[in-house]
């Protein structure tokens, strides 16, 4: 199974006994799934059956779909209120006569609320549940569409994402293979800051600071960030090989990233290694960044 982005767009449209039908749909981020629907009147019966529909194709987006139906067939004959008409028409003709008003004009009055009336031709049960299937088969053509369209964004995001994982993996290797981890360098390293405190000629513990030392050097070794963060890059590449809905997942997983990015900035004791940290820190941010647009 793929990778699906959460942004997508699809389209679908169909024709039925004189009913122009057109889906329309658009999916955006969103934490979970909703569904807004623009139905038009007399459409309502549908929006449980179309909800339905989208929870079994997605399970995260804001989807808003939209539904133009237009009756291309026989309309029935418009109905004038005759004596609603000729009160308008008195009340029009009193007010020019008492108030110089312009004139009112046919068309003016058959404009006005409650004037003409155009109802909808009889439609039988079994018409309307010819129509209602039509009206979801267009959907689920739609629905198949936005489908389409976000996998091959979710494709494009998992080479996206696998290209991050690589950066980490490299940079994380590059942290493990630095000089100023190599216990020859630590030791030095030490020497020299005690040496440097033993001539301020202060009274110091010589032993004790020995100790006090290799205690610090204990606690800046970051080989169990670097471990932690290969097991991340190889959990994150399982996950995308794996596909389906795994951006909660992911999420999840860059905040792993970001805190033994974080851990190993702040443990490390040597310019080249924070500078690794610093960088690895940016590629992790934009993996989050990425991982926000899958489903």
């Amino acid at each position: 199974m793929g990778l699906q982005s959460m942004t997508g767009f699809g389209r679908a449209v169909a024709d039925n006994a004189g009913a122009a039908i057109v889906w329309e749909l658009k999916s955006v981020n969103g934490k979970g799934l909703e569904a807004r629907l623009r139905l038009p009147p007399g459409c309502e019966r549908l929006e449980q059956p179309v909800r339905q529909a989208i929870q079994k194709r997605f399970s995260r987006g804001n989807v808003q779909a939209s539904l133009t139906l237009t009756r291309t067939g026989a309309q029935a004959q418009p109905v004038v209120n005759d004596e609603f008409l000729r009160d308008l028409a008195g009340l029009a003709r009193r007010l020019e006569e008492q108030f110089g008003v312009a004139p009112a004009t046919a068309d003016g009055l058959l404009a006005l609320r409650g004037v003409l009336d155009a109802p909808e031709a009889a439609e039988s049960e079994e018409a309307r549940a010819e129509l209602d299937a039509a009206i979801l088969a267009t959907l689920d053509a739609a629905l198949a569409s936005l489908e389409t369209a976000r996998r091959d964004e979710g494709a494009a995001l998992g080479e996206l994402l696998l290209g991050h994982l690589g950066a980490i993996q490299t940079l994380t290797e590059r942290a493990e293979a630095d000089p100023s981890r190599e216990p020859t360098a630590i030791r030095v390293r030490l020497a020299e800051q005690v040496k440097a405190l033993l001539e301020t000629g202060a009274p110091l513990d010589e032993a004790r600071l020995h100790m006090e030392a290799a205690f610090l050097a204990t606690k800046a070794d970051i080989r169990e960030e670097i471990d932690r963060l290969k097991t991340h890059v190889a959990s994150g590449r399982a996950l995308i090989a794996q596909g389906g809905p795994i951006g909660r997942k992911l999420d999840f997983l860059s905040q792993e990233f970001n805190r033994e990015s974080n851990t190993l900035c702040s443990k490390s004791n040597a310019a080249a290694v924070t500078a690794i940290g610093l960088e690895l820190k940016s590629v992790v941010d934009q993996f989050r960044e990425q991982v926000q647009n899958l489903e």
